[in-house]
């Protein structure tokens, strides 16, 4: 039996249920750790499932980020240094990401014990363990007047990403590579893979490629 929530009882649901509800709505979605540093050295580690794809040709993300109304050190640092990386999460280390969400004073890859790395030159943090490691510079920002959303777009500007999971026609296989999905705010899940399927065109059968 389906259930059905009109607007205007979803408005008057007790806050928790809400906000895990609506979360929830859209499905499995990716799951990042983004690592940033201030401009007085301090790491900073926080995961993030509202990361997503905006263009290949400049390659360029996108990530939002809840209202700047309260202290956001993500938001705050990226800002001041224009930098910030993106990792992958596998089963190996899902807890200890899902610990740096809490409010900590200091790094939280010194509390969660994650090991920052620095690859090349490259200004933020990358987290050691993960599979697939992308280095940004923050482009454009911008606020929804919605509801006061903060929007940041960055620049790809380095990846590095663990070969086995790198298909030669540049798709990766985030089975072999582990990444981890999450669903709501606190559900991680293993991706099972089904099909890949060929590119669709009118009266052409698909096929598993």
């Amino acid at each position: 039996m389906m259930k059905h929530f009109d607007k205007a009882s979803i408005i008057v649901a007790e806050s928790a249920f809400r906000r895990d509800f609506i979360n929830c709505l859209s499905g499995y979605k990716s799951l990042n750790l983004i690592g940033t540093k201030n401009l007085k050295g301090i790491s900073n580690l926080s995961p993030f499932s509202q990361v997503f794809h905006i263009g290949a040709t400049p390659p360029l993300v996108g990530i939002l980020f809840r209202p700047h109304t309260v202290e956001r050190h993500t938001l705050e640092n990226i800002l001041e240094t224009g930098y910030f990386t993106l990792n992958h999460v596998t089963e190996e280390f899902y807890r200890e990401a899902h610990q740096s969400s809490a409010r900590y004073s200091g790094s939280e890859f010194e509390a969660t014990g994650l090991e920052e790395e620095y690859l090349g030159d490259f200004f933020a943090p990358f987290v050691a363990k993960s599979p697939v490691k992308v280095g940004c510079k923050l482009e454009e920002t911008q606020t929804l007047q919605v509801n006061g959303t903060e929007l940041l777009i960055g620049a790809i500007e380095h990846i590095w990403v663990d070969e086995i999971g790198l298909r030669s026609d540049g798709s990766l296989d985030l089975n072999l590579l582990g990444t981890v999905t999450v669903s709501g705010l606190d559900e991680y899940h293993v991706g099972k893979k089904i099909a890949r399927l060929s590119y669709p065109k009118p009266g052409k059968e698909l096929k598993e490629i």
